[in-house]
């Protein structure tokens, strides 16, 4: 995860989260892990300051604290991984759910839909292929239709 150029977690190649500013807990993880479960500290909790990040402009921080608001606690993302049993994958793990929501939160919103109207030929498609539908329908019908 870390490159050996610039250490910390990249999100894009403009922003990279350093080290520093990164916060791991370890604790004991349920689930897998027979006797060792019991003794190894494996479940790993990360977490970043977003309200006090210096790699952040003012717009990137509205636009994270913005999205992720449900998630921060006192401007504090954390992210929890605990689904393997040796430490450095859920350290792995964590690492890349961190960034992946902040990728997320960060990229640009959506362009508005404009909104258009079927064209003049699908509508009279639609509306024949109806017709032949019906007729085809009334055709198997037991009992002839009297057309008016």
């Amino acid at each position: 995860m870390p490159s050996p150029v610039r250490p910390g977690l990249a999100v894009t190649s403009a922003l990279t989260i350093p080290r520093a500013e990164l916060t791991e807990r370890f604790s004991r993880a349920s689930g897998p892990g027979g006797q060792g479960v019991n003794t190894t500290d494996s479940r790993v909790e990360l977490s970043w300051d977003v309200g006090r990040s210096a790699v952040l402009s003012d717009t990137q921080r509205e636009r994270v604290t913005g999205r992720l608001a449900e998630r921060l606690v006192d401007g504090v993302l954390t992210v929890v991984a605990s689904e393997n049993r040796e430490q450095r994958r859920n350290r792995d793990a964590a690492a890349k759910r961190l960034v992946a929501l902040v990728a997320d939160a960060l990229a640009p919103p959506p362009r508005t839909r404009r909104p258009t109207r079927a064209t003049r030929g699908s509508q009279e498609r639609r509306l024949t292929a109806k017709k032949q539908r019906s007729t085809t329908k009334q055709l198997r019908s037991s009992k002839p239709r009297r057309e008016d």
